[in-house]
């Protein structure tokens, strides 16, 4: 190409972008990277093999065998390593900038290469949220129906119907969810 050629493109490409980047403007009052403008997070997350209606951002990072549930969003900036399985369920919120970890390389890095990588399944019950920027690390279960606040950094399993934060994370809380849909959050006592 030659610098006309390039010149062209770049403009026309601009045009794309503000043309894109208009139409969010207009329908969901948000202004999105070019990367989310272009890319559909729906199709990627059937691309994964994600369960109807999961979604996850561009932007985010999957690594290994991850399945994940019905209606589940992905949030931008997140990391799924699923390099010792990782399963998360239907109709769950994974917040922006949360990393979930199947393994880790503390032995190998201690042991000067002798050991092996360790690695853990982690699982997330149905109808979890997890804040924002929290990470999550191998051989960890959250129950069903439980809040995880953000921020938090995850090292033991949360029990269902649990509201939990911290760092280290520990339950603080008690999720009750009527027949109704009503959800009430009590808090545990000492």
């Amino acid at each position: 190409m030659n610098d006309d050629e390039i010149k062209q493109s770049l403009h026309h490409a601009q045009e794309v972008y503000q043309h894109l980047r208009s139409q969010m403007r207009d329908r969901w009052k948000r202004d999105l990277p070019l990367e989310e403008l272009v890319f559909d997070r729906w199709e990627r997350a059937q691309s994964l093999g994600f369960k109807e209606g999961a979604n996850i951002y561009h932007n985010s990072y999957v690594y290994g065998d991850v399945t994940v549930g019905e209606k589940t969003w992905i949030g931008p900036y997140t990391l799924l390593d699923g390099t010792g399985g990782l399963t998360i369920g239907d109709y769950c919120n994974i917040s922006a900038g949360v990393q979930i970890y199947t393994h880790d390389t503390i032995e190998w890095v201690l042991s000067r290469g002798k050991a092996k990588y360790a690695y853990a399944p982690v699982k997330i019950g149905d109808c979890c949220h997890v804040g924002s920027q929290s990470v999550i690390v191998k051989g960890v279960t959250i129950g069903e129906h439980s809040v995880v606040g953000a921020c938090s950094f995850v090292n033991r399993d949360i029990p269902p119907y649990t509201v939990a934060f911290g760092v280290p994370c520990r339950p603080y809380g008690q999720v009750e969810v009527g027949d109704d849909g009503s959800v009430n959050i009590t808090r545990l006592t000492a």
